[in-house]
Formats: structure tokens, C-alpha cells, sequence
């Protein structure tokens, strides 16, 4: 059994309408799959106006607006269609890869078992912190146990880093969960990209120290906290810049709180690049993070990160040498890290040097391998 013998049904919930960490890997997956000769056919909500072209041949599966007010932006995959069940029937997978623990996924599971076809899925996101934002948090343990039967369904489950895959084994998610990490564009994320006359068209001068914000501009990424710990940062009188990189339905929420950032939207590619490494510091005080891909961007541009002690971050960052690790939701920790990056330059640069450093590790083409070793480990 070889890559080329692989016949992969991918599930995704979000395979390319709206950009982030996850697709992104899901597509970069596909690539790897085709170049070895696999066969590869996504299923997914889509809509008229994507994000990005898809890579491989995508499936539309039945799907209406995210019922969760300000968040219309998402699909929610409403069920297995007929139609779709006939094609994925017509393409004869081996594998079937799920990505998202919906309602379509699920059927896509049980699809599988009804067929005698292996099962892998992949963790991406902690759906089940994101209630604390949507002020349901009392319903942490149930979804905790709905997803634990999901995934104990499956024959096989990867998440992205080590402190998840600790974090799944402690919730019962499965008796043995597989790595599959991110990688790092090192073309795109160098320090070499840092523009000094970008920043000043921003208003931002070459002295400043800029402490970023990067990613989706949502609540559960943890923006109270963000702002809460800025403003401590300021009222202890430490000289300092934000920079916001990134869009989403909190921009107005966090414009209000922070009336002095400024804000660059949403970047892609190159531009992306040069505003990463453009900043000085990133701060991430998310929870709901399963890697971290913002984190790994920032650190191979030679950018510090200060971050909450939580899943993702903790697998990326070494406390003291690459960035700082701070107690979630610990606003003077969060304020105590800022100040030091600061008001230290050469403590900034010695992290930066070693954040830069760790990098190197994170190959893509190495990470997706290990999952294609899983694919053939289970096709009989």
C-alpha cells in the first residue's frame, strides 16, 4: 500500500468560505495527498464568494447560516444528503477523514461503519470553550461528553499539538490520539519582511514598540482580555503601540476599547508577512487555541509572543526563552509579560532570536507525511 492507493473522503465544515488556520491546513493536506497520487474528494458547505480557490475537487453539501447571532458569516452543515451520499458512493474512498464534529461529520462516521471504511479525525478547534463567550459555559461537560462519543467513534484521531493531545486523553476523547502539527511558510513569515515605512504610513514610528493582535477579530479569541490587559499596560505608563492585523464582526467592539490602535484589516501573503513582522511583540491571550498558527508566524518572524499557559501555546512556546507564558486570564501577568518586552530591548531580542530558532522544526511536508502514515496504517 502506497499514497497513490489512497482514496480520501475528506468532511470539513469550512474547507475554504472564510480563511483560517484550519482550512488552511486541510488544503495544504490536499496538495501533499495529490502530488503523491492519491485521490481526494472534499465535502463541504460553500458559498458564491470564497475566501480562496479550493485544492482538490469539492463537494457543496447542504448547509444554511450559523444560527448564532453575529456570526452569520459561518455555514452550519445541515445534514447528508441523498444526492451527496451517491457521490461519495460513486468515488469509492478508503479513508474517510472528518474534520468537524457536526451533524454532517457524524453521518459521515456512520456512513463509514455502515461501509467497513476506516475513520480519522482531526481536531481543530475547542468548540467547547467557546460557550464561556456565548455566557453557556454551565454546558462545557455536556458538549464535553457529546464529543467524547464522537471521536470514540472513530479509529483513529490526530490533534495539532501535544498539550491537545494530552488535553483530549484527560477528557476521555480516545485511548491513543495521533500528532498532526502545523508548518510554518518560512518564505512568507521572515524577519526580512519587516517594513519600517509601512509601519510610519500607519502612524507608527521606527522607535515604538508595537504590540500586535493576529487572527480572526472575535470574542473567544480572548479580546477582553486583550483590552483589559492594555489598559494596565497604559496605566502603569509604559510606552507602547497597537497593532491590530485581521478583521471579523468584534472590529467595532474592540475600535471602541481601544480607540489609539491601529487597525490594518485583513492581510494575506506577502502583506501578511511584512504586518507580522512589522510588530514587536505578539500578544495571544486566547484559550480556544488547538496550535496556534498565529503564534508560530510571529515567532518566525523574530517576534516574541506573550501568551495564555493553555493548550497550543504551550506546546510552541518555551516559557522564558522563545516568548512568555502567562496564567489565563491573568490580567497583571499578561500586563507584567508586556512591560518586560517593553521596556527590555535586549531581552525582546534574545527571545526573538530563539523564538525565531524553533521554527525551523515545523516542515510541512514532514507534518502532513505523518498523517498520510496514518491513512495507510489503517487501509487494509
Amino acid at each position: 500500500m502506497k499514497a497513490s492507493d489512497l482514496r480520501i473522503a475528506l468532511f470539513s465544515g469550512n474547507y475554504n468560505y472564510i480563511r483560517d488556520g484550519a482550512n488552511q491546513a486541510l488544503n495544504r493536506l490536499v496538495g501533499t495527498l495529490l502530488e503523491q497520487g492519491a485521490a481526494v474528494r472534499i465535502y463541504s458547505p460553500t458559498t458564491d464568494t470564497p475566501a480562496f480557490p479550493p485544492t482538490g475537487d469539492l463537494v457543496s453539501i447542504p448547509s444554511i447560516p450559523f444560527p448564532v447571532p453575529g456570526r452569520s458569516e459561518y455555514r452550519f452543515p445541515i445534514k447528508l444528503s441523498a444526492q451527496v451520499r451517491q457521490d461519495i458512493t460513486r468515488f469509492r474512498p478508503n479513508i474517510i477523514h472528518v474534520s468537524s464534529p457536526d451533524i454532517v461529520g457524524r453521518r459521515a462516521v456512520s456512513y463509514a461503519h455502515q461501509h467497513h471504511i476506516p475513520v480519522v479525525a482531526s481536531m481543530h478547534t475547542r468548540f467547547e470553550t467557546y460557550l464561556r463567550y456565548y455566557k453557556m459555559g454551565f454546558l462545557e461537560p455536556i458538549m464535553i461528553a457529546d464529543l467524547r462519543r464522537f471521536y470514540r467513534r472513530c479509529d483513529a484521531v490526530v490533534a495539532p499539538s501535544e498539550s491537545m493531545a494530552q488535553e483530549m486523553h484527560a477528557q476521555g476523547m480516545a485511548d491513543r490520539i495521533g500528532i498532526w502539527s502545523r508548518g510554518i511558510d518560512r518564505a512568507r513569515f521572515t524577519p526580512a519582511r519587516r517594513d519600517n515605512a509601512w509601519r510610519q504610513s500607519l502612524g507608527i514610528a521606527d522607535g515604538d514598540i508595537v504590540i500586535g493582535f493576529l487572527g480572526r477579530v472575535v470574542m473567544e479569541k480572548g479580546l477582553d482580555v486583550f483590552c483589559d490587559s492594555i489598559a494596565a499596560l497604559k496605566a502603569r505608563g509604559v510606552a507602547h503601540r497597537i497593532l491590530v492585523i485581521g478583521d471579523g464582526p468584534a472590529r467595532d467592539w474592540l475600535t471602541k476599547q481601544l480607540p489609539e490602535a491601529r487597525f490594518a484589516g485583513f492581510q494575506e501573503g506577502e502583506a501578511l508577512g511584512r504586518a507580522v513582522a512589522s510588530m514587536d511583540v505578539l500578544f495571544n491571550p486566547s484559550i480556544t487555541e488547538t496550535f496556534g498558527n498565529v503564534t508560530l508566524e510571529a515567532m518566525a518572524c523574530a517576534i516574541p509572543v506573550v501568551a495564555a499557559d493553555a493548550t497550543g501555546s504551550r506546546s510552541i512556546i518555551e516559557n522564558g526563552i522563545t516568548g512568555q507564558l502567562v496564567a489565563p486570564g491573568s490580567i497583571t501577568g499578561f500586563a507584567d509579560a508586556l512591560e518586560r518586552y517593553c521596556t527590555d530591548n535586549a531581552l525582546r531580542q534574545t527571545h526573538a532570536a530563539a523564538a525565531q530558532g524553533t521554527t525551523e522544526r515545523y516542515d510541512w511536508g514532514r507534518i502532513n507525511q505523518a498523517l498520510i502514515d496514518i491513512y495507510l496504517g489503517l487501509v487494509k
